[in-house]
Protein backbone atom coordinates (compact mmCIF):
# COMPACT_ATOMS: atom_id res chain seq x y z
CA UNK A 1 0.00 0.00 0.00
CA UNK A 2 0.81 3.43 -0.58
CA UNK A 3 1.74 6.21 2.32
CA UNK A 4 -0.08 9.00 2.42
CA UNK A 5 1.55 12.92 2.68
CA UNK A 6 1.08 14.14 6.20
CA UNK A 7 -0.85 17.02 6.49
CA UNK A 8 1.00 20.14 8.64
CA UNK A 9 -0.78 23.13 9.79
CA UNK A 10 -1.87 25.54 8.93
CA UNK A 11 -3.78 23.19 6.59
CA UNK A 12 -7.79 24.02 7.49
CA UNK A 13 -8.37 20.31 7.31
CA UNK A 14 -6.79 19.52 10.80
CA UNK A 15 -9.56 22.21 11.93
CA UNK A 16 -12.49 20.14 10.92
CA UNK A 17 -14.62 17.92 12.90
CA UNK A 18 -14.22 14.01 11.13
CA UNK A 19 -17.54 12.68 9.80
CA UNK A 20 -18.45 8.76 10.95
CA UNK A 21 -17.29 5.94 8.94
CA UNK A 22 -20.82 4.36 8.46
CA UNK A 23 -19.34 1.93 5.31
CA UNK A 24 -17.03 -1.16 6.47
CA UNK A 25 -15.61 -2.05 2.50
CA UNK A 26 -12.64 -2.12 0.52
CA UNK A 27 -12.02 1.45 0.58
CA UNK A 28 -12.41 1.50 4.65
CA UNK A 29 -9.46 -1.44 4.54
CA UNK A 30 -7.44 0.71 1.66
CA UNK A 31 -7.83 3.97 3.83
CA UNK A 32 -6.89 1.50 7.22
CA UNK A 33 -3.75 0.12 5.18
CA UNK A 34 -2.66 3.32 3.90
CA UNK A 35 -2.35 4.67 7.54
CA UNK A 36 -0.29 2.07 9.23
CA UNK A 37 1.88 2.62 6.24
CA UNK A 38 1.84 6.44 6.43
CA UNK A 39 2.20 5.97 10.52
CA UNK A 40 5.21 3.88 10.41
CA UNK A 41 6.82 5.90 7.53
CA UNK A 42 6.79 8.60 9.20
CA UNK A 43 8.09 7.17 12.85
CA UNK A 44 4.94 8.06 14.64
CA UNK A 45 3.08 6.86 17.27
CA UNK A 46 -0.38 7.59 16.36
CA UNK A 47 -2.37 9.23 13.37
CA UNK A 48 -5.82 10.26 12.61
CA UNK A 49 -7.92 10.14 9.35
CA UNK A 50 -7.53 14.18 8.91
CA UNK A 51 -3.71 14.10 8.77
CA UNK A 52 -3.77 12.86 5.59
CA UNK A 53 -7.02 15.00 4.65
CA UNK A 54 -9.54 12.30 5.40
CA UNK A 55 -12.60 13.55 7.03
CA UNK A 56 -13.63 10.50 8.56
CA UNK A 57 -13.14 9.45 12.28
CA UNK A 58 -10.33 6.60 11.98
CA UNK A 59 -7.58 6.22 14.12
CA UNK A 60 -4.27 4.20 13.74
CA UNK A 61 -1.64 4.16 16.60
CA UNK A 62 1.31 1.99 17.75
CA UNK A 63 2.30 2.56 21.60
CA UNK A 64 4.74 -0.47 21.03
CA UNK A 65 2.94 -3.05 21.66
CA UNK A 66 1.15 -3.30 18.33
CA UNK A 67 -1.10 -1.63 15.95
CA UNK A 68 -4.69 -0.83 16.81
CA UNK A 69 -7.08 0.68 14.51
CA UNK A 70 -10.38 2.55 15.95
CA UNK A 71 -13.29 3.74 13.86
CA UNK A 72 -15.40 5.96 15.27
CA UNK A 73 -14.27 6.14 19.07
CA UNK A 74 -15.40 7.58 21.94
CA UNK A 75 -13.78 7.99 25.39
CA UNK A 76 -16.33 5.96 27.52
CA UNK A 77 -14.20 6.67 30.89
CA UNK A 78 -11.32 8.61 32.36
CA UNK A 79 -9.52 9.23 35.20
CA UNK A 80 -7.08 10.92 36.57
CA UNK A 81 -5.08 12.96 35.29
CA UNK A 82 -1.40 13.49 34.34
CA UNK A 83 0.86 16.13 32.32
CA UNK A 84 3.25 15.18 29.57
CA UNK A 85 5.27 16.10 26.79
CA UNK A 86 3.39 15.55 23.34
CA UNK A 87 4.72 16.32 19.80
CA UNK A 88 2.70 15.66 16.36
CA UNK A 89 3.10 14.96 12.71
CA UNK A 90 0.99 17.57 11.80
CA UNK A 91 2.90 20.27 13.83
CA UNK A 92 6.80 19.48 12.99
CA UNK A 93 9.29 19.98 15.31
CA UNK A 94 7.24 21.17 17.85
CA UNK A 95 7.00 19.88 21.55
CA UNK A 96 4.30 21.05 24.29
CA UNK A 97 3.34 19.78 27.71
CA UNK A 98 -0.28 18.83 27.61
CA UNK A 99 -2.41 17.08 30.88
CA UNK A 100 -4.69 14.08 29.85
CA UNK A 101 -6.30 11.55 31.76
CA UNK A 102 -4.12 8.83 32.70
CA UNK A 103 -6.37 6.07 32.29
CA UNK A 104 -9.19 5.61 29.63
CA UNK A 105 -11.45 3.45 28.38
CA UNK A 106 -12.77 3.27 24.73
CA UNK A 107 -15.36 2.21 22.49
CA UNK A 108 -14.80 1.90 18.81
CA UNK A 109 -15.57 -0.26 16.15
CA UNK A 110 -13.12 -2.34 14.00
CA UNK A 111 -12.58 -2.68 10.34
CA UNK A 112 -15.04 -4.95 10.12
CA UNK A 113 -17.65 -3.00 11.75
CA UNK A 114 -17.49 -4.98 15.07
CA UNK A 115 -17.27 -2.80 18.71
CA UNK A 116 -14.58 -3.50 20.60
CA UNK A 117 -13.18 -1.81 23.95
CA UNK A 118 -9.90 -0.54 25.37
CA UNK A 119 -8.96 0.31 28.25
CA UNK A 120 -5.61 2.24 28.16
CA UNK A 121 -3.32 4.03 30.63
CA UNK A 122 0.03 5.94 30.50
CA UNK A 123 1.25 6.49 27.16
CA UNK A 124 -1.78 4.16 25.24
CA UNK A 125 -4.10 6.77 26.86
CA UNK A 126 -2.37 9.41 25.97
CA UNK A 127 -2.32 8.11 22.40
CA UNK A 128 -5.90 7.63 22.32
CA UNK A 129 -6.56 11.17 23.37
CA UNK A 130 -4.88 12.90 21.47
CA UNK A 131 -5.50 11.22 18.00
CA UNK A 132 -9.35 11.84 19.17
CA UNK A 133 -8.53 15.08 19.48
CA UNK A 134 -7.56 15.47 16.13
CA UNK A 135 -10.83 14.04 14.82
CA UNK A 136 -12.37 17.11 16.65
CA UNK A 137 -10.24 19.46 15.09
CA UNK A 138 -8.45 19.79 18.40
CA UNK A 139 -4.45 20.22 18.22
CA UNK A 140 -2.49 19.12 20.91
CA UNK A 141 -1.11 23.01 20.68
CA UNK A 142 -4.78 23.88 22.02
CA UNK A 143 -4.62 22.02 25.13
CA UNK A 144 -0.58 22.72 26.02
CA UNK A 145 0.79 24.44 28.75
CA UNK A 146 3.61 25.65 27.33
CA UNK A 147 5.31 24.74 23.90
CA UNK A 148 8.14 25.05 22.06
CA UNK A 149 9.36 25.08 18.38
CA UNK A 150 8.11 26.44 14.79
CA UNK A 151 4.47 25.73 16.12
CA UNK A 152 4.35 27.76 19.26
CA UNK A 153 1.21 29.27 20.49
Amino acid sequence: MAAYQIVVVPDPVLREKALPVTSFNQGLIRLLENMKDSLYEAEGVGLAAPQIGVLRRVVVFDAGDGLVELINPRILEEEGEEAGIEGCLSIPNTRGLVKRAKRVVVEALNRYGENIRIEGEGLVARVIQHEIDHLDGILFTDRAEWVEGNGRK
